[in-house]
């Protein structure tokens, strides 16, 4: 053990009792009766004399000092909504706070509590002007701008981009699903060029590819171009419609796209023995296949509810809804560990398939939907979801228990995985995808409101404030996952260093990160295709928190995009490996890049009242869709 500090516990003791509120006629008598000269000046009349003299001196200072203290370079306090900074100076005497008792200073850390993972050091410099965040977020359209001239110059119609051989590919059925992914962020950014080329492309082109397409996935197709379609209905109909008024078709064109797409989409459903729909859709004949192995992912076919009760109200057919929610109300019959399922799901038995649980590929949105449907629903005062919430519920209180873990030697939170059921070993394996539970913690913490609010009118139970609170441990954990790299870009997969686990020669290649030792990085889960969870949920916890730090996280995140994934010619690229400098480059710029990634960094740096989280419920793709009570019918 290192050689003793230099002062005792009671100095420790002391040291902190420094910071307590004392009256000053307290410290003046305590330093006359305590003082090493005490006897000398109590015992001749001039010490007397001397005493009265300093006591009438210091009565007259403060009485008639009405200077007011000046900061030099103090940051303005950035409140809750970003607008809002007074600083007031009174001059004149105001007799009342002459007995006003002194603000309680915080006390000092221990050291051995400084710098630990649940107490954050916020820099004054991220403490920022409004106008400095305005101008982040126009760098952050910028770069959107520039991943659209990429895919428009190389790549227009075709599902994504290749930015470095400069030509597009399909792989997500040929349905252009870049141009629907990114048209809801550009109406929200006001990019009104954009809007006006994706909204064209789609008036004219769209409904052929779907007629003339063959096999596509339900869940991609669901999530990215029926949510899309959607979304972009209801900002063109709403608010934003009145900022493109020429640009772009009528909202009612992308309804009816939507409407053709999920009646065909449907047979998924109708196709299926059971209430699990099959993965797979011909789109041109309207059939559909189970995947090769015969089981659909959990997460696949129970993250299509939001678009399709949303769907079914503003067409006013039942249908949609119908087919979609018998497969969460059939999850509910069926057994759990504790709340959590296995990530497959047979749609010949309806009976859930292996034993492997996680929140990452496969898991993550079941979790995630049995939240925002039953927020989705709640504000229709409709009360037949609440057993949506109740799962919900159940399930974190499973993942707090069997899958959230704290690594060594520093203590970041994790959530693991159990690869073969609750009664195996958990594995510290964490992908980026599970960054995702971040937010929707903090989301269901307090329904889509600020903490500030919640706290104020009584909201948040014990569990609610525990969620909150591992919400935000969770961050500190993703955000980690960026900074242990030589690049400052996460890998897609992480592993944790625990009591039981430990692997050398793996770390994320910055020396400087505290957390070096504790992040495994594998050669094979090193590359980074610029996906949103991260920045999902700081944007987020920023609603709702009101931290500025989670806004000074997400700079730094695309601080790192903008070096090491632009591509000059156009668009952006994904990598092989975060931790070497350069990164090996790949040659693909996924669709979420821009309708994800960029639009929660945009929102994070922008106003909170756009798209607020207690009137709209984001899709797993980042669609904003209105909770039911705030729906307009065209």
């Amino acid at each position: 053990m290192s050689s003793s500090l230099p002062y005792s516990v009671k100095d420790v003791h002391y040291d902190n009792a420094k910071f307590r509120q004392r009256s000053y006629l307290k410290v003046m008598t305590q330093n006359l009766l305590t003082g090493s000269r005490k006897r000398d000046y109590l015992s001749c009349s001039t010490g007397k004399f001397l005493i009265l003299l300093m006591i009438f001196g210091l009565a007259y200072l403060l009485l008639t000092n009405a200077t007011p203290v000046h900061v030099p370079n103090q940051p303005a306090k950035v409140s809750e909504n970003n607008e809002k900074r007074e600083i007031k100076n009174n001059g004149g005497i105001n007799f009342r706070n002459l007995w006003r008792k002194a603000p309680r200073l915080p006390p000092q850390l221990p050291p051995d509590e400084k710098g630990s993972n649940t107490s954050y050091h916020i820099d004054p410099n991220t403490l920022i002007s409004e106008s400095l965040w305005i101008s982040r977020q126009q760098k952050v359209k910028d770069a959107f701008i520039h991943a659209w001239s990429g895919y428009k110059r190389y790549a227009m119609g075709y599902d994504e981009l290749m930015p470095l051989s400069q030509h597009g590919t399909d792989g997500l059925g040929g349905l252009g699903a870049t141009v629907v992914d990114a048209l809801d962020t550009a109406m929200i950014m006001g990019a009104s060029d954009i809007v006006s080329e994706a909204g064209s492309w789609i008036e004219k082109h769209l409904m052929d590819r779907i007629k003339e397409k063959g096999q596509v996935n339900l869940f991609e197709t669901t999530i990215r171009v029926v949510g899309g379609l959607l979304s972009a209905y209801h900002l063109r109909a709403g608010e934003y419609g009145k900022t493109f008024g020429n640009e772009g078709p009528k909202p009612a064109v992308y309804l009816e796209i939507a409407k053709n797409l999920a009646d065909r989409l449907l047979s998924a459903f109708t196709s299926s023995p059971t209430a699990i729909p099959l993965c797979d859709v011909v789109l041109k004949d309207s059939s559909a296949h189970a995947a090769p192995g015969g089981s659909s992912s959990t997460s696949e076919v129970s993250t299509l509810q939001l678009e399709f009760n949303y769907l079914s109200t503003v067409s006013g057919d039942p249908k949609y809804s119908i087919a979609a929610m018998k497969v969460l109300e059939h999850m509910k019959s069926l057994p759990k560990v504790e709340g959590l399922v296995p990530i497959y799901i047979s749609p010949h038995t309806g009976e859930f398939s292996g034993e492997t649980i996680r929140l990452g590929s496969r898991g993550d949105s079941y979790y995630e939907y049995l939240l925002k449907v039953w927020l989705q629903k709640r504000t229709s005062g409709n009360n037949n979801f609440t057993y949506l919430h109740d799962m919900y519920e159940e399930a974190m209180k499973g993942v707090k228990h069997l899958l959230v873990r704290k690594s060594i030697p520093n203590g970041l939170v994790f959530v693991g995985e159990l690869p073969y059921g609750s009664d195996s070993a958990i594995s510290p394996k964490m992908d980026h995808l599970v960054c995702f539970l971040s937010g929707t913690l903090a989301l269901g913490a307090t329904k889509g409101i600020t903490k500030e609010e919640a706290m104020s009118k009584s909201l948040l139970s014990f569990d609610d404030l525990e969620n909150l609170n591992l919400a935000e441990d969770l961050a500190k954990t993703c955000f980690e996952m960026y900074e242990v790299t030589s690049t400052g870009l996460a890998p897609e997969i992480a592993y944790f260093h625990t009591e039981e686990y430990s692997e050398q020669g793996h770390d994320g290649g910055n020396k400087n990160s505290k957390y070096i030792d504790d992040i495994i990085i594998k050669p094979l889960d090193r590359h980074n295709l610029m996906r949103p969870e991260t920045v999902e949920s700081l944007f987020v916890l920023y609603r709702i928190t009101g931290n500025p730090k989670y806004r000074a996280w997400g700079w730094e995140i695309f601080e790192a995009f903008e070096r090491h994934t632009k591509v000059s010619s156009g668009g952006y690229t994904s990598l092989d490996d975060v931790t070497t400098v350069p990164p090996r480059r790949r040659d693909k710029m996924e669709t979420f890049f821009l309708g994800e990634t960029l639009k929660y960094l945009y929102l994070l740096f922008g106003d909170s009242s756009t798209i607020p989280l207690d009137k709209y419920v984001f899709n797993t793709e980042a669609h904003p869709l209105p909770m039911e009570g705030n729906i307009q019918i065209q």
